[in-house]
């Protein structure tokens, strides 16, 4: 296990392609990658990718982060959506947590991305050049949320700068 921070990944991938990216991450990371279930802790070294078709929330309970997953209705047209995590994190984890938002259509997670900076947490889009798709990055930058912009290969480094200043 390698000395990295707790991480959720919200993607939108159909249901079963979940459950093989994970596991394809996991072969080729040194942190642990799965497919989440309900109750994971969020731990270190350990990346929880929400399954195909679920919200992934975070909770707080007897001091330990975990995850929750729902089939509620899809929010910003998708199951599982980045709004739904980022406004548990916003709500739970606040000043702890770290928002990392990637290449991708649309502006799914940018409000939410902004109540987690309004929380205290410290918010990382990735830039233009580096994006396949740089839809919900800008949606996350003009909505405020977003304190670095950063290239797809300097985000581990930005992410550790916050973590261990």
């Amino acid at each position: 296990m390698v000395n990295a921070p707790g991480t959720v990944v919200v993607q939108h991938m159909p249901e079963k392609f979940t459950y093989a990216f994970a596991q394809r991450l996991n072969s080729l990371c040194q942190v642990e990658v799965k497919e989440a279930e309900n109750n994971d802790p969020v731990r270190e070294g350990l990346v929880l990718i929400a399954p195909g078709n679920y919200h992934m929330r975070i909770i707080l309970q007897g001091g330990q982060y975990r995850v929750r997953l729902n089939q509620e209705p899809p929010v910003c047209r998708h199951r599982p959506s980045v709004e739904v995590l980022f406004n548990s994190v916003a709500k739970t984890a606040g000043v702890n947590a770290v928002g990392v938002m990637l290449t991708g259509m649309g502006g799914d997670g940018s409000q939410a991305m902004l109540k987690m900076k309004e929380a205290g947490s410290f918010n990382i889009a990735q830039d233009e050049d580096s994006c396949v798709v740089f839809g919900m990055p800008k949606e996350a930058i003009k909505a405020g949320a977003v304190d670095k912009i950063a290239p797809l290969e300097n985000i581990p480094y930005a992410i550790f700068s916050q973590i261990k200043g």
